[in-house]
């Protein structure tokens, strides 16, 4: 079940009588981001993005903290209150930033755990620093945390957290969940400090991936690296003297989206007319493409600007009658293969734009920018078509967002299948985006659906999301996170 309900006694009570949190979630970051003084309010806002999307919402209706980076290196911060939530602050240095964060969590595990689409690097003054920075986390939540709470952990950059919270607070109910893929044991093996990263995560009762793939990968690997018991998804975790310590089980929960406020949205008057702003600023074409992206290798922004490049070059898509926007939000710009991919991305999109574009048209809209959720619902409204075509990503929650917005059930979703995604919406327009020729095709069929197919589809995947939103993941989780204590305890 879910953590109980928030105590109708205020955080500054609660703290005053000694008492800890009953309910953590840990994460790299914190949910909120600084805003200008001269901005009303307490200085802080909440943060765009999946993660906080899919959490918040548990956050409110539960008496928990959040524990996380607040997002400035150098510089020590007390706990604070925002939007009902306590937020725990881990003070990082500028140092620790570039090792434990731009260093091994997104040059060594993130393109490692993405089929190793760029190269990763190995570097033993990353991995220790990655290893004192979980340990920090952990003694913050730790501290935090009431007697036999539940604490759960987030993502790649936090994987030695469980077995560290284990050790200083065996009272805890410990979950994390994965929200990347998890690679197969043969790119695991790269991966020098393997053990310890296996040891980390099963420290925890509950391990959540996106893909039963993702699952499976990671009780191989166990099973592999450790020679771990595995058996029906769970790992008996031994201690030093060879005893069972606990069982700790890993699984699929495919994370999703807060349906209600997306819909709420498409449904707002202005928001409709901004949608129809951006088409009539377009030169209103018959076919609005869009894609929205971090700018990452991981997302095939460049495979799909060739495809279309292609298209525009082979005639069948004219620039009078169709126009892409590509969305691609500012991602890790001090990492060099983040600053050589936006140089090739902008590079594409001029070479493209010098060739096609009119006095009247422009074959892509290319916005180097992050966006509020009312202009990401607007061009959602405004586009036809949905181009999602990463190469390797653990979820991809835009396309989810797409379809939520969709409520007049028309437009056409291109989906690689390389997404967790597309273990769900499986009336997507499939592609694999190393196909250019087929990715040509699948956008080509998408421009031309009818209105009846493209209807049967959009309407079997929006009765998924709806069904599947992200209150029923969090619930999911918990009670199988719950239900596994009581199992044990039994």
């Amino acid at each position: 079940m879910l953590p109980e309900p928030k105590n109708p006694e205020s955080t500054e009570q609660r703290t005053n009588q000694g008492t800890g949190y009953d309910f953590i979630v840990v994460s790299n970051r914190l949910p909120v981001d600084r805003v200008p003084d001269s901005e009303p309010g307490d200085g802080w806002r909440r943060s765009p993005g999946g993660l906080v999307t899919a959490l918040a919402p548990v956050m409110n209706k539960t008496d928990g903290a959040w524990v996380g980076w607040h997002g400035a290196p150098d510089e020590t911060l007390d706990a604070f209150d925002h939007d009902n939530m306590r937020l725990i602050p881990v003070p990082l240095t500028e140092h620790e930033v570039e090792f434990y964060y731009e260093g091994f969590s997104n040059a060594t595990l993130w393109p490692l755990y993405h089929d190793v689409i760029a190269q990763p690097e190995f570097h033993r003054t990353w991995w220790d620093t990655y290893r004192t920075i979980n340990r920090r986390f952990a003694e913050a939540t730790a501290a935090a945390a009431d007697q036999n709470a539940t604490v759960w952990v987030q993502d790649y950059q936090l994987q030695l957290v469980p077995q560290y919270l284990r050790e200083m607070r065996p009272d805890l109910r410990i979950g994390f969940f994965n929200h990347i893929p998890f690679p197969p044991p043969e790119i695991f093996a790269q991966l020098p400090w393997r053990r310890s990263i296996i040891n980390g995560l099963l420290g925890a009762d509950l391990i959540g991936f996106q893909r039963p793939n993702d699952a499976g990968n990671f009780l191989r690997s166990a099973r592999r690296f450790l020679g771990a018991s595995v058996k029906q998804k769970q790992v008996h975790v031994r201690d030093a003297a060879g005893n069972i310590s606990h069982i700790a089980r890993a699984e699929a929960f495919p994370i999703s989206i807060d349906v209600n406020q997306i819909q709420e949205l498409a449904r707002r008057e202005d928001i409709i007319e901004r949608a129809a702003q951006i088409r009539h600023d377009l030169g209103n074409p018959r076919t609005v493409l869009l894609g929205v992206d971090r700018l990452d290798y991981t997302k095939g922004i460049t495979h799909r600007l060739k495809a279309y490049g292609e298209l525009l070059t082979d005639g069948d898509v004219k620039v009078e009658n169709a126009a892409l926007i590509q969305v691609a939000s500012p991602s890790r710009e001090r990492v060099e293969s983040y600053r050589l991919l936006r140089e090739e991305v902008e590079g594409t999109v001029g070479r493209i734009n010098g060739t096609f574009d009119t006095m009247q048209n422009t074959a892509i809209r290319y916005l180097h920018h992050s966006y509020p959720i009312e202009e990401m619902v607007a061009l959602y409204l405004a586009a036809d078509v949905m181009l999602v075509t990463a190469l390797r990503d653990g979820m991809n929650l835009v396309a989810k967002e797409y379809l939520a917005a969709r409520v007049n059930n028309t437009g056409a979703l291109v989906l690689s299948e390389f997404t967790g995604a597309a273990d769900q919406l499986r009336q997507a327009l499939m592609v694999n985006p190393h196909d250019i020729d087929g990715l040509k095709e699948s956008i080509m069929t998408a421009i031309n659906l009818s209105p009846a197919e493209a209807g049967r589809r959009m309407r079997a995947m929006r009765r998924h999301i709806v069904d599947h939103d992200v209150e029923r993941w969090s619930q999911d989780f918990l009670n199988a996170l719950d239900q596994k204590a009581i199992r044990d305890d039994s």
